[in-house]
């Protein structure tokens, strides 16, 4: 731990990063200013791209990590258990900053119930395809008292104390399950209306969108699984309604060479009704139609990801990191 007394101290993580983590360092040190000293600590996870020296020269302090099985969750707990301040400001390696976030955050963050304060994730460039046109609206969660929060937020230190940080055994969903522990302890996960940070998604093929997706389906089932029985069961509903909805998707694709006009005519009416509902997130039509699309699109490889979990729980496996990027 640092000898120093920080105000706040900003965690970064990441796995050969790259330029984005050069981004990511420089949105921090051109943040505006705080109250009190701020330190930086990157955690690497066994990069082979010179993360770790490219971090020592913006004056961070270095956790390198050789773990076998490497996860986000044993990153940001090696870095928030080397900070010294009683605010930890977690980021990705492949984000930028809002220079204006951290003081607001703090600024918001004074009752004691408030564990964690996070604001507005958008994509940095989200016209640059489909992918990051409907992924960037995925971020979009009206301000306000939320269940959870992402990877990017400032955390209250002894918040973190109390329920022994993120789930280490978790390769996702680790941040909405520690949130889960949180609120059971009587603490609140504050959603700010204020930018946060700009995502450099870059995924530009298929492989990568469904790899993701999977990511997803997987923590649906482990956190569904996990929490059963608990006061604040995680992603039951989703996961239900995930199975329902693709098991419809793939009836009306199996039924698209049988009686294509009708199938056809009710995958476009499926579509249309979520860009509608999701019309609170954009004022642009084309990004809502694709964002439509995208919400029944997901369905399948979040299925595949939930049969992973189910089949690695049988086989009694525990599965490693999986990467998009």
């Amino acid at each position: 731990m640092s000898s120093l007394n920080p105000t706040l101290s900003v965690v970064v993580i990441g796995r050969n990063e790259g330029e984005r983590l050069r981004r990511c360092l420089t949105s921090i040190r051109d943040r505006n200013p705080i109250r009190g000293l701020v330190e930086v600590i990157y955690v690497d996870s066994n990069s082979t791209d010179g993360s770790p020296a490219l971090a020592t020269t913006f004056g961070a302090q270095v956790v390198e990590l050789n773990a076998a099985r490497p996860s986000a969750a044993l990153a940001r707990n090696a870095g928030w258990r080397a900070a010294a301040a009683p605010w930890i400001l977690f980021l990705d390696g492949d984000t930028i900053l809002h220079p204006a976030f951290p003081r607001l955050a703090l600024r918001n963050a004074g009752e004691a119930s408030v564990a964690a304060v996070w604001g507005h994730r958008r994509e940095i460039a989200p016209t640059a395809n489909f992918f990051h046109r409907v992924l960037d609206l995925d971020w979009v969660y009206a301000p306000g008292v939320t269940p959870f929060c992402g990877g990017d937020a400032l955390f209250r230190r002894a918040a973190l104390e109390q329920v022994d940080g993120f789930n280490e055994t978790l390769i996702a969903g680790e941040e909405p399950e520690l949130c889960t522990r949180l609120r059971a302890r009587g603490f609140q996960i504050l959603h700010i209306d204020a930018p946060m940070t700009g995502h450099d998604l870059a995924i530009t093929r298929w492989g990568q969108y469904w790899c993701r997706a999977t990511r997803a389906g997987y923590a649906y089932s482990q956190m569904a699984w996990r929490t059963r029985g608990e006061q604040f069961p995680l992603w039951s509903a989703e996961a239900r309604g995930n199975v329902l909805r693709a098991l419809v998707l793939l009836a009306l694709v199996t039924a698209i060479p049988f009686a294509p006009l009708p199938a056809m005519v009710i995958l476009a009416t499926l579509v249309a009704r979520s860009a509608w509902r999701s019309r609170w997130k954009s004022n642009n039509n084309f990004s809502l139609l694709c964002y439509g699309a995208h919400s029944h699109l997901q369905q399948l490889p979040i299925f595949a990801g939930q049969v992973a979990f189910w089949w690695d729980l049988a086989q009694n496996r525990r599965r490693g990191l999986i990467e998009y990027k």
